[in-house]
């Protein structure tokens, strides 16, 4: 497996978001609704739902800041793929446990005023039965920052279970308000995970469902 070496400037990613990033926007018609609940300095965590592999590209594509996602560490068995995604801002977890290494990057980098994107339901999910995990909650209170709900809807058709080839549906995202801890004040401090957790599990859904109702008018 490949040792994550993220480089010492990320510029390259900088020109490909500004470039090819900006082709792919076009190309899906992505329309992104509620930008103005996304901080516009300092870090958070950015939390959606995850039914494609184009989720967290046409996410890195579309967020306002340069964002790093957390990736499950599997992806960097593969050479190339683990070179581009240090490339890309991405970070491994390892899911069997929990992962310091990950979790003390992703501090670091909201400490450094940077976001950080993680996916709650861990993998693919779509059916909509994948039990949430507390990773992004823990982070987001552990670094005090926001816990931003994001809701994507249109990804599932671009590659659809039996097509041969890709398709290129409009493709919407719908970002919620912010979950802070301070909203849980009367909850102990080691339940606040998990009710930041339901709380924004709840957001989400409510996003990609708002996106879902855009993308059909």
């Amino acid at each position: 497996m490949r040792t994550p070496k993220p480089p010492r400037s990320f510029w390259f990613a900088r020109v490909v978001r500004a470039t090819l990033g900006r082709l792919l926007l076009l190309i899906f018609r992505v329309r992104v609704i509620g930008r103005e609940n996304l901080p516009r300095s300092g870090g958070y965590v950015l939390a959606g739902n995850h039914i494609s592999y184009a989720d967290p590209v046409l996410l890195w594509c579309a967020a306002p800041r340069p964002t790093h996602f957390m990736a499950k560490s599997e992806l960097w068995g593969n050479d190339v793929m683990g070179w581009g995604l240090d490339i890309f801002w991405a970070f491994p977890v390892d899911r069997g446990h929990a992962d310091r290494t990950a979790l003390g990057r992703a501090k670091a980098y909201l400490e450094a005023g940077e976001p950080v994107a993680v996916f709650p339901e861990g993998t693919r999910n779509f059916a909509g039965e994948a039990e949430a995990q507390g990773g992004a909650a823990f982070i987001a209170l552990r670094s005090a920052v926001p816990l931003v709900p994001v809701g994507i809807a249109g990804t599932a058709g671009i590659k659809p279970k039996g097509a041969r080839f890709m398709r290129f549906p409009r493709v919407t995202i719908s970002v919620g308000s912010p979950v802070h801890s301070e909203d849980f004040p009367d909850i102990p401090r080691r339940e606040v995970v998990e009710a930041m957790t339901t709380e924004v599990m709840g957001r989400i859904a409510e996003q990609v469902a708002h996106a879902q109702e855009v993308a059909g008018r």
